[in-house]
């Protein structure tokens, strides 16, 4: 099945109304309902299903830059969780809408990447663009799924 670049947008779509949905979930329920929220986002987006996930947060470091694992995944959004004491939950800073911006995409059959900037905007008005690569693979059932997720804040020199 090969992807379509009406799903990458869909998918990017998704990825950014699920920031949303887990900043506005801490806020009226708190850390649990943020968490339950950010793993259902988990689950319909990215490929843990299908094994380790390239993903390099934003804003991780040291021995935790890369999260491989949905737990790494889940506190780099939501942070709560002691294996990572450096997580602030990147989900839970108040967003209310994200952009993606396309560089470029390539799609190889059931393989598919993206470049481009994300920009988010909080409740506040404020906006941070950061440069972000997503790879998707489409599993057995159909549903594209993130393999490959590298995000990083634009180079000031």
């Amino acid at each position: 099945m090969a992807i379509t670049e009406s799903e990458l947008n869909a998918a990017r779509e998704a990825w950014g109304a699920g920031l949303v949905a887990v900043s506005k979930a801490y806020e009226a329920g708190g850390i649990d309902e943020a968490r339950s929220v950010a793993e259902g986002v988990l689950d319909a987006a990215y490929g843990y299903n299908l094994g380790p996930v390239l993903f390099k947060p934003t804003l991780a470091s040291g021995d935790q830059t890369f999260r491989p694992t949905k737990q790494g995944a889940l506190s780099y959004f939501v942070a709560h969780d002691e294996e990572y004491p450096l997580d602030g939950g990147f989900a839970l800073l108040g967003w209310r809408n994200v952009e993606m911006v396309t560089a470029a995409s390539f799609i190889e059959g059931d393989v598919a990447m993206w470049q481009g900037t994300g920009i988010m905007t909080d409740k506040d008005g404020n906006v941070t663009k950061a440069n972000k690569s997503f790879g998707y693979k489409k599993d057995a059932n159909g549903v594209l799924r993130i393999v490959l997720h590298h995000s990083s804040l634009p180079y000031q020199p």
